[in-house]
């Protein structure tokens, strides 16, 4: 009897102290920075029942304004019960500085549990309006919508990211929200990383505890150096502001908010390619990259095919650059090679494989050697450029046509005339009358005449014609913008295959064409006028889309490898677009 009662008491010890381990007594504070003349709320709170003999702490250099106020919150969620008692204080600093909270103190089981101190970082009075309870005023000090960038001093040509995410306080709800304003990336070459699904996750912003969610991601390449800008993504949010009153049941009351916010605008400064040490083969390639050349066969017939494969594989800018090309023998039949990707964009940039596929057909029997090739690169986190040289690739012709060189050259000669001995004896002869016809009283006299009597009045209605055109000066403004424009189209066609020179003369189409149907000069012309303009005149929004599209296309190909069938493509795209736009002016 007396053993089992051993037991007994060495289990409940073993309970209690088990109950007393799973214990938590913690501190929680609203904002750990803030103004000296704002307020901030301070939670302590333990997890489980039957505590008692709260005491706070002193409060040394803060001023107690509300509390404290007890709640209790106990839930069954799935067969997992869940307990909260809380005490709250509204408290507000006294002087700038950094301060420390101690921790409060409870008594649980018989034992005394101290909670976590807190440290305060208190600084110079902020604006804020008179009625500190204001919705609106709490909603924009616990929503903030923030675009984050992986690096603010990039090289051009270096992959960067940024992430959008909505920080949203404990104590604030988010009903709804939409993005009404995508971000704009001038000067970039960008690609949105996709997102399966938003996860709320927590974090700190501004040194406080936030819950957050990513809303965007996107892999930026800038395309030039100097200082570019990232501009701000805008939303329309719903959001729940407790207001400090409580239902029947004691549940919190909320007020819903719809307010609009922004992230904020983000420099980004470029740094050029050093100069020093640029190889010259280097054509844009900025990143971490292997460069090899393979053969699928090295030994073959005359006319049977192989397939030579140059590519670069790594991490870097990889749609952004060309491979180089190989130079074969004239004997060697080579194709226009085939290009192909095999890559994905993540935040750490572009990651995989390019390559060109060559296909080769020999003609003639014998060894052919395809020269090594060279591969430059910019490495940014080394800061120095990088050469690939590959090895001489050789082409073993086993059977086939051997190659015949002579050099027995027939050259035609042309008859030399040695003398005057022999001629052909002509057999017809042409006479010329040497009397002239007199021109007075001729036809010709009688028409030229007659002409200044007939030429007179179509001159006199041609010149009013033209003085009415001419004093037209919208109009002929007008004219004379059709014309350039049309000249412009005429030469972005004539330029198909030269980039730089197709693309600057489509770009001059376009804003010409703008010009005269919008009674514009070129000082007007920017993507947000552009569309400002357009929807005044009642354009559809996907007309506008898409011309702003093509500009778009014209202003970042020039920096991107494009080939003649995607430049016929933006050809047509263009005269589509300006179709379309006709029929709506």
């Amino acid at each position: 009897m007396k053993r089992n009662s051993i037991y007994i008491l060495l289990f409940l010890s073993f309970l209690t102290q088990s109950i007393f381990a799973q214990a938590e007594f913690k501190t929680t504070v609203s904002k750990s920075k803030l103004g000296v003349n704002e307020r901030f709320r301070i939670v302590f709170s333990i997890n489980k029942q039957g505590a008692d003999n709260f005491t706070p702490p002193s409060f040394e250099n803060f001023k107690v304004v509300a509390g404290p106020s007890q709640s209790v919150n106990q839930s069954w969620i799935n067969g997992k019960v869940t307990f909260s008692q809380s005490y709250t204080y509204v408290i507000e600093p006294k002087a700038i500085g950094t301060y420390s909270i101690s921790g409060a103190t409870i008594l649980l089981n018989g034992k005394t549990l101290t909670s976590n101190s807190v440290k305060m970082n208190i600084l110079k009075a902020v604006d804020i309006p008179p009625n500190p309870n204001d919705p609106n005023y709490i909603a924009k000090q616990n929503v903030h919508l923030v675009a984050e960038v992986s690096k603010t001093q990039p090289y051009v040509g270096e992959g960067i990211y940024v992430e959008y995410k909505l920080y949203v306080s404990e104590n604030i709800s988010v009903k709804d929200f939409s993005v009404t304003e995508t971000p704009q990336y001038n000067g970039f070459w960008n690609q949105d990383i996709n997102i399966n699904n938003l996860q709320i996750k927590n974090g700190v912003y501004n040194g406080e505890n936030y819950r957050y969610v990513v809303l965007k991601k996107a892999l930026l390449i800038p395309t030039k150096s100097g200082k570019l800008l990232i501009e701000p993504m805008k939303m329309d949010i719903l959001i729940g502001v407790p207001t400090g009153r409580g239902d029947f049941f004691g549940n919190p009351i909320t007020r819903n908010l719809s307010m609009v916010f922004s992230s904020a605008n983000k420099n980004i400064n470029v740094k050029q390619l050093p100069l020093e040490n640029k190889p010259e083969n280097f054509n844009g390639a900025v990143g971490e990259f292997d460069f090899s050349i393979t053969s699928s066969k090295n030994d073959l017939k005359a006319n049977e095919s192989s397939q030579i494969k140059v590519g670069v594989t790594g991490n870097g800018n990889l749609k952004l650059f060309e491979i180089p090309k190989i130079e074969t023998p004239k004997e060697l039949e080579i194709y226009t090679p085939e290009h192909k990707e095999a890559i994905r964009t993540t935040l750490n940039g572009i990651q995989g494989s390019v390559y060109d596929l060559y296909t080769v057909v020999p003609q003639f029997k014998g060894k052919y050697k395809i020269p090594k090739v060279s591969f430059s690169y910019f490495n940014p986190s080394e800061k120095k450029y990088k050469t690939i040289t590959t090895e001489d690739l050789f082409v073993n012709v086993l059977e086939g046509k051997e190659i015949v060189t002579t050099t027995n050259n027939i050259v035609k000669k042309d008859v030399d005339v040695t003398g005057a001995n022999f001629r052909y004896i002509q057999t017809k002869s042409t006479f010329v009358t040497t009397q002239k016809e007199n021109f007075f009283k001729s036809n010709l006299f009688y028409f030229l005449l007659l002409l200044p009597l007939v030429a007179i009045p179509f001159g006199i209605i041609l010149y009013n014609i033209s003085a009415k055109r001419n004093s037209d000066i919208v109009g002929v403004k007008q004219r004379k913008a059709d014309r350039l424009a049309r000249k412009y189209l005429s030469e972005a066609k004539k330029q198909l295959g030269n980039k730089e020179e197709f693309y600057i003369a489509l770009e001059k189409a376009l804003h010409n064409y703008l010009k005269a149907k919008l009674q514009i000069e070129t000082s007007d012309i920017s993507r947000d006028n552009i569309k400002e303009l357009l929807l005044s005149k009642n354009v559809n929004e996907d007309t506008i889309t898409v011309f702003i599209d093509v500009l778009n296309d014209c202003d970042f190909a020039r920096y991107t490898p494009i080939t003649e069938v995607m430049m016929n493509v933006v050809y047509e795209k263009s005269k589509e677009i300006i179709t379309a736009l006709d029929k709506q002016l």
